[in-house]
C-alpha cells in the first residue's frame, strides 16, 4: 500500500528458468525418440579466443545439450586463427551429416569479418538463425529456423497465456539480432508493432501505448514506471554489467514492476531462454534434413 493508502500494481514475474526447464524437459523426450529412429541431433559450437564471457556461455550451452541429449562437440580456437582457416572449419562441419547446427560464438576477433563468417554457415544448420536466408525465410513468412532471443520471447509469452493477437506491441532497439526479428514474429502473431531506436523523437508517448514493450537497446534502466502503460507486459532482454559487477537489464525494475502486469527479471528472464531455444532449433534442423 502507498501512503495515500491506494494499492500499487505489482507486477507477476515471468520467470525464463522455469520456461527453458519446461522446453529442456520436452526436446529430451523428443530427441529421445529420434535416436529411436537412428537420428542424433548434433552441434558444433565454435570459439575464437578466451573471451571470459563468451566460455561462459559456450560451456553453459555444452552442458544444456548433453542434459538434453544432444550430442555436442566444441572447436575451440586461438585468438590469433586466421579468417580462411575458420572459414574452412565451417565448410567441414557443413558437410558433417552428424552435426545438424554450427554456432560460431560471437564477438570474433577483429581481424575476422563477422558477416562472412555467419554466411558460411550453411542456412539448414544456422541454429542462431542469423543468417540472410533465414532472416529472409522469417519476413517472408517461410519455414526456416529463427533468432533464438526473439523465439524465446514469442515462447515466454505463450507459456504465460499471454495474448498477443491484436495487441499494441513496442519494441526499444532495431537489432537484427533482436529487435527486427521479434517485431516480424509479432506481426505474424497479429500484433500491430511501433519500433522506437536512439534518433525517435517521443519515445514515452509511445511506450506508454504498448500493451506488450520489449526492450532490446542496451542501456541499463533506460525504460523506467513512468513510461510504462498500466498493466503492460514488460519483456526485458537487455543485459549490462554495471561498474559495481552487478548485472542490470535495460528496464528499471523497481519503478517498472509498480505499473506493469508482467515482467522478466534479470538474470533469469529471457537469458535462459536464448540457450533453451538454440537447443529447440537443433533438434528443429535434425527433423527438417531428416523429413
Amino acid at each position: 500500500m502507498s501512503d495515500e493508502g491506494e494499492e500499487i500494481m505489482t507486477a507477476k514475474i515471468i520467470d525464463g528458468r522455469l520456461v527453458a526447464k519446461s522446453i529442456r524437459e520436452e526436446l529430451k523426450g523428443e530427441v529421445e525418440n529420434l535416436k529411436k529412429e537412428g537420428i542424433e541431433p548434433g552441434i558444433a559450437v565454435v570459439l575464437v579466443g578466451e573471451n571470459p564471457a563468451s566460455m561462459v556461455y559456450v560451456k553453459n550451452k555444452g552442458e544444456a545439450c548433453r542434459s538434453t541429449g544432444i550430442y555436442s562437440e566444441e572447436h575451440r580456437l586461438p585468438e590469433d586463427t586466421s579468417e580462411s582457416a575458420l572459414l574452412d572449419l565451417i565448410e567441414r562441419l557443413n558437410r558433417d551429416r552428424r552435426i545438424h547446427g554450427i554456432l560460431v560464438q560471437l564477438p570474433l576477433p577483429s581481424h575476422i569479418n563477422k558477416d562472412k563468417v555467419l554466411k558460411a554457415i550453411s542456412p539448414d544448420k544456422d541454429v542462431d538463425g542469423f543468417h540472410e536466408i533465414n532472416m529472409g525465410r522469417l519476413f517472408t513468412g517461410q519455414e526456416g529456423l529463427v533468432p533464438c532471443t526473439p523465439f524465446g520471447i514469442i515462447k515466454l509469452l505463450e507459456y504465460y497465456n499471454i495474448p498477443v493477437d491484436g495487441k499494441f506491441a513496442v519494441i526499444v532497439g532495431r537489432s537484427n539480432i533482436v529487435g527486427k526479428p521479434v517485431a516480424m514474429m509479432l506481426l505474424q502473431r497479429n500484433a500491430t508493432i511501433a519500433m522506437c531506436h536512439t534518433r525517435t523523437a517521443n519515445m514515452k508517448e509511445i511506450c506508454l501505448m504498448g500493451d506488450i514493450l520489449i526492450a532490446a537497446a542496451g542501456r541499463p534502466g533506460m525504460i523506467t514506471g513512468e513510461m510504462i502503460k498500466e498493466g503492460a507486459v514488460v519483456i526485458d532482454v537487455g543485459i549490462n554489467r554495471l561498474d559495481n559487477g552487478k548485472l542490470a537489464g535495460d528496464v528499471d525494475f523497481e519503478s517498472v514492476s509498480k505499473r506493469a502486469a508482467w515482467i522478466t527479471p534479470v538474470p533469469g528472464g529471457v537469458g535462459p531462454m536464448t540457450i533453451a531455444m538454440l537447443l529447440y532449433n537443433t533438434v528443429k534442423a535434425a527433423k527438417l534434413r531428416n523429413g
